[in-house]
């Protein structure tokens, strides 16, 4: 493709514009502000509302399996209904969930209306995700999501832990219905095939956009596990817990830096090699509290794993929208985020309730962050002589 074909493309796709790109961005980070919380939100349902550790490691779940779900459905639908639709069903479901989450707190009903204000995210997130990556540069746009996501993530952590349980609600509340006023701006036709700025010849195969898919569900399993239990694992190891949650909050601010090395390493070296590199470090950020968590070691594995969280997901979500042009694997991005957001608190509840403890739990994640490590490296050997696009 030539740059004035390239050119020609950009001007033509309704979501390079700044309006329908800035929404984007605020939707993701309002559809996963649940995600980036957890340590924090499942603090407080231990503390204000008395579950255990094994309860809100299965509320957590239930909640991201909601988002799971809402996001599959999306990708199949949003080929076919309106994507402002779609995002109006995903804003009231959010809505009525966590309204009645205010008024009933008995951890059976709260595992029920946790999956319903999950699938409202999902629906309302893969509308999100779906409209980045339909952008004429995917990568550069999951980058400054990524960017924006680790500034919201660094405020809710300071946020959260001075509301309430409702207040946490309500928060999560004011946050879709200010949202309302913006949608008509979503784009509501399919973005141009045109849009990809690279040679066909030097794309991969469709396939290898639900490989990518299936390598971030395994991904997450990792982040989810890690990111709900390494809050409670600090205290249960005998450190202060509120020392524990400013070091979380304090180290989220890394992400920053994630996302500048994201976009300087994209435009030095190639795709495939840097991400299995941060991979490997991933495997031992999160394994080494299996065998020897002190306060050193913990401040190392936080601010590690918040680092090379981001700089993993510039690489995967944009490999993914590179790789589809369509919209549908993107619009499963949140899914697959979710599923693995859900199986890794409930394969780490059932490992706390066999008293594997929480050594168990940093194993899993590091077994998880291998097994990514594994599928992206039969990619590369097998693709490695041909561009990522």
């Amino acid at each position: 493709m030539t740059d004035s074909a390239v050119a020609a493309s950009s001007q033509a796709n309704p979501f390079d514009a700044r309006g329908p790109f800035l929404l984007s961005l605020f939707m993701t980070l309002v559809g996963y502000s649940v995600l980036v919380a957890l340590p924090a939100i499942n603090s407080a349902w231990v503390d204000q509302l008395g579950f255990s550790e094994v309860e809100v490691n299965r509320v957590a779940s239930s909640d991201l399996l909601g988002l799971f779900v809402g996001a599959v459905l999306t990708s199949f639908l949003i080929r076919s209904w309106n994507r402002q639709t779609l995002t109006y069903l995903g804003i009231a479901l959010s809505i009525i969930a966590n309204g009645l989450c205010t008024q009933y707190v008995d951890y059976e009903t709260t595992l029920i209306l946790r999956f319903v204000a999950g699938l409202g995210a999902g629906f309302y997130t893969a509308v999100a995700v779906a409209g980045l990556g339909a952008h004429s540069k995917p990568r550069e746009a999951f980058n400054w999501m990524l960017l924006a996501f680790a500034i919201s993530q660094f405020l809710e952590l300071q946020l959260i832990p001075h509301l309430s349980m409702d207040g946490i609600y309500l928060f999560f509340i004011a946050t879709y219905v200010v949202t309302l006023p913006f949608v008509r701006l979503i784009p509501t036709t399919r973005p141009p095939i045109a849009a990809q700025n690279t040679p066909t010849e030097a794309q991969r195969p469709t396939l290898l956009a639900w490989v990518g898919i299936g390598a971030i569900v395994i991904a997450y399993i990792n982040i989810g596990a890690y990111w709900s239990n390494i809050e409670l694992a600090a205290e249960a190891a005998g450190l202060d817990g509120n020392w524990a949650a400013q070091v979380i909050a304090w180290c989220v601010l890394l992400s920053f830096g994630g996302c500048f090395t994201a976009m300087w390493v994209l435009k030095k070296f190639d795709y495939d090699r840097p991400l299995l590199f941060t991979f490997v470090l991933m495997v031992l950020a999160v394994g080494l509290l299996a065998f020897n968590f002190t306060a050193a070691v913990f401040v190392f594995s936080v601010a590690m794993f918040n680092f090379l969280w981001i700089f993993i997901d510039v690489y995967q979500m944009g490999g993914v929208s590179v790789a589809d042009r369509s919209g549908s694997a993107a619009a499963f991005i949140p899914g697959a985020q979710g599923l693995g957001q859900t199986v890794g608190p409930f394969a780490a509840s059932l490992m706390l309730e066999r008293d594997w403890g929480f050594d168990g739990v940093f194993v899993l994640c590091a077994m998880a962050s291998a097994a990514a490590l594994l599928i992206y490296t039969l990619i590369y050997l097998r693709y490695r002589h041909q561009p990522a696009a």
